[in-house]
């Protein structure tokens, strides 16, 4: 019987030392052609011809090749024993699978090609993230101040924790010091938004209905009384030069006049003075310099000669301002007297005294301004030329 010829496929050797000296896969002969001429002519030319099978009695007539041997069987794979993914060899499971555990543990194993791609791959895992154990060791965790740490505290070392993190007594008096400023600064800015821009806002809606409100009694015919309620209104002030228009109201209460942006006039009490159509006496009027509609604000900006005009349901008095007392004291009362004191009037006259606070924004003098009536002209005749000009 013919057995076919094994192929050299594992890369053993067979036995002779030409085959011991070439390389794995290699011919020993050059070329696989003239190996198998040479064995058939050892044969004595009998068999097959070049190409096809040599009987087995050629392969033992010869001294180049080893005795044939029959192949053995493929060996039976159990299932249940694992294999070798390189060599597809059987391995024992209690010493490969230490080995692969180790190998496993100390980093991926060297690349394949030799020792040229080893250095690549060396030189490759250094640059993308090698660990501190070098090009394919272990990664070693970074240690440093801000590593925390996994061990577990104590119930000592946690109180201590916890009472390091509280804040300490001179933080806490810091934080509550910067929150009464805080707090404070942001009342004093509603503060002064309201004094300098609302309250104006308010006493100029409150001054304008009110002296819309009397032009229309006006207009309608309804008569005034002699006399006024405290707050009611009778008159209107015009200062041309100033742009200022303004209702006169009987009193000078704050509430209920002045920061309602009307002028108060003093007619009650010892600081009592004369009416517009008195024969004689002096008229006397207050108003706020700032805040609440600040009628009198510019009132030191009148000159000898400009127009003060008083406007009533029947008539129109006229005065010319005369003279100024830039800063007095509040007590300073005979500043209305019928003839004012300062004033530079020395007779009886038909005066008008006005009456605000100085310097701006403060109470804590009065500045006091006169003038001197030169016309009295009815409301049939129409507007003086005061208010026309």
């Amino acid at each position: 019987m013919t057995a076919l010829r094994p192929e050299r496929e594992s890369g053993a050797a067979y036995g002779g030392a030409a085959d011991h000296a070439s390389p794995y896969g290699q011919q020993p002969y050059g070329d696989g052609g003239a190996w198998q001429e040479q064995a058939w002519q050892a044969a004595g030319g009998h068999g097959e011809p070049y190409g096809q099978q040599i009987p087995h009695q050629a392969y033992d007539q010869t001294a180049l090749l080893p005795p044939y041997e029959e192949p053995a069987a493929a060996p039976f794979h159990d299932p249940y024993v694992p294999m070798d993914n390189e060599t597809v060899a059987l391995r024992a499971v209690g010493v490969d699978d230490a080995r692969e555990t180790a190998n496993r543990a100390a980093g991926p194993a060297a690349p394949p090609g030799g020792r040229a791609a080893r250095r690549k791959a060396a030189r490759r895992h250094g640059r993308h993230g090698g660990g501190q154990g070098g090009p394919g060791g272990p990664q070693t965790p970074a240690r440093g101040p801000g590593a925390a740490s996994t061990a577990p505290r104590s119930r000592v070392e946690a109180r201590r924790a916890a009472r390091a993190q509280k804040p300490g007594a001179a933080v806490v008096v810091s934080r509550l010091v910067g929150e009464l400023f805080i707090t404070t600064g942001v009342v004093m800015l509603l503060f002064v938004t309201y004094q300098l821009w609302w309250s104006n806002v308010r006493a100029h809606q409150e001054a304008g209905s009110a002296a819309q409100h009397l032009q229309q009694d006006w207009a309608s015919g309804k008569r005034a009384p002699g006399t006024f309620a405290p707050g009611q209104g009778f008159a209107i002030l015009h200062i041309p030069k100033l742009d200022v228009v303004a209702p006169i109201a009987e009193g000078t209460s704050k509430t209920d006049v002045l920061d309602k942006g009307m002028v108060g006039h003093y007619g009650q009490g010892r600081l009592k003075t004369a009416m517009p159509d008195a024969k004689t006496g002096n008229f006397g009027l207050a108003g706020h310099r700032n805040t609440h509609g600040e009628p009198f604000r510019y009132i030191n900006r009148l000159q000898p000669g400009d127009a003060i005009v008083v406007e009533t349901q029947d008539d129109y008095f006229v005065y010319r301002m005369t003279s100024i007392l830039p800063v007095t004291s509040p007590a300073n009362t005979s500043v209305l007297d019928p003839i004012p004191k300062g004033s530079g009037f020395t007779r009886p006259g038909r005066y008008i005294t006005l009456t605000t606070c100085t310097p701006e924004f403060t109470s804590k003098y009065r500045m006091i301004v006169w003038g001197k009536m030169v016309e009295e002209r009815p409301r049939s005749k129409g507007k003086p030329d005061a208010l026309i000009s």
